[in-house]
This record gives C-alpha cells, sequence and structure tokens, in this order.
C-alpha cells in the first residue's frame, strides 16, 4: 500500500518506491531536491533558464531510470553529481560552439570523471592546432616566448631583430589564440566549481 504522507519518507525509502514505478514518490524527490540543486547549478552558470534546463535532463533521466537507478553513495549524492556533470557538459558545449574540435563521447553517468579529462584534451588539442596554424616565424617566435621562456630580449639577439619585432610577432600570436585562452580561464572556473560541489552536510 502507498504510504498516505511522502514528505516524512527518507530518501532510500523513496527510491524503493521509485524503483516500482510511483510516480508520487519521484514528485517528492523533485520536490525535495529542486531548489537546492538549481541554487549549486546557478554557481556554476549564473543563468536562470540554462540551470532549469540542466535540472530537467537530470529528473527527466532519473525517471525514465526508475526500475532500475540505485544508488551505493545515497540519491543526494547522485543527483548532485549529475549537477557538477551537466555544468561541464555545458562549458563543452560553449567550447564546441567556439570551433573546438568535440568528441563525440558523450558525459558519463554522473560516475566517474572523464569530462573533465575530455574537455582538457580538447582545450589543449586546439591550442596546438591554432598555434601551428601561425606563420612560421611568428610560431618560432611564440614557442620560444611561450615554451623556452625566453625573453623578448633573448629571443631578439638569438633571431637578429629588434625588440620591438619581437612583441609584433608575439601581439599576432596571442590575437589569434585569444578565444581559445579566454576558453581555459572559462573551463578553469568550471572545475574549480564542480570540485567544490557536493551534497550539504
Amino acid at each position: 500500500m502507498a504510504p498516505s504522507d511522502y514528505t516524512v519518507l527518507a530518501d532510500n525509502e523513496l527510491v524503493l518506491l521509485l524503483n516500482q514505478g510511483d510516480l508520487a514518490a519521484f514528485n517528492e524527490i523533485y520536490h525535495r531536491y529542486w531548489g537546492r540543486l538549481f541554487d549549486a547549478a546557478y554557481k556554476g552558470v549564473r543563468d536562470a533558464g540554462v540551470c532549469e534546463d540542466l535540472l530537467q535532463d537530470i529528473f527527466v533521466k532519473l525517471w525514465e531510470k526508475r526500475f532500475r537507478v540505485s544508488f551505493t553513495k545515497g540519491l543526494g549524492n547522485y543527483l548532485y553529481t549529475a549537477v557538477k556533470y551537466k555544468v561541464l557538459d555545458h562549458y563543452r558545449a560553449a567550447l564546441v560552439r567556439e570551433n573546438f574540435r568535440g568528441t563525440s563521447q558523450p558525459a558519463a553517468d554522473y560516475d566517474n570523471s572523464t569530462l573533465e579529462r575530455i574537455l582538457l584534451v580538447d582545450l589543449i588539442r586546439h591550442i596546438e592546432i591554432l598555434v601551428h596554424q601561425l606563420p612560421d616565424k611568428c610560431r618560432f617566435i611564440y614557442r620560444l616566448s611561450r615554451i623556452e621562456h625566453k625573453s623578448n630580449k633573448e629571443i631578439a639577439s638569438l633571431l637578429d631583430i629588434s625588440e620591438k619585432t619581437v612583441e609584433g610577432h608575439l601581439t599576432k600570436a596571442l590575437s589569434r589564440l585569444k578565444p581559445a585562452l579566454y576558453a581555459g580561464y572559462l573551463f578553469l572556473i568550471a572545475l574549480v566549481f564542480v570540485f567544490h560541489i557536493h551534497p550539504p552536510r
């Protein structure tokens, strides 16, 4: 017999009912966690509309898996981890929109940390592609400066050119790399966010 008041049930009891396809149990989970998950997601994306879309996806997936879902670390941990990966997925989509070469691998089912590595590899790969597309001398000077950490004076002496010419090449290189470097900054913000999101204790 279904309980008369779902609000008094513990999470594990709600999950057992959810496994039986109990819509009222699902609704209680939804209302119990929506506000807290929204606040957590908003810290990462700062866009209420995006937060709502991310959470709707999470709860739709939860309902679709209702008959087989189980949580070794608890329902709350699952939902907060789902938010982490949805936020990272949001940033990954932003990278793809900026013409990053994405991968066909989707976000995991919120039980591993592969997405962070995918994002970082995509970012590094794209920066390397942009560096390779620089004019030969510009690319060489950029590598001397940013990879070998030589000063403009050292580069000028090595190539027998003026420091002003070195500065010109570096300015050109950085202007082409700026979108990728900015995306990298956003990615680091996302990582800081996901490493600090967890269920309230």
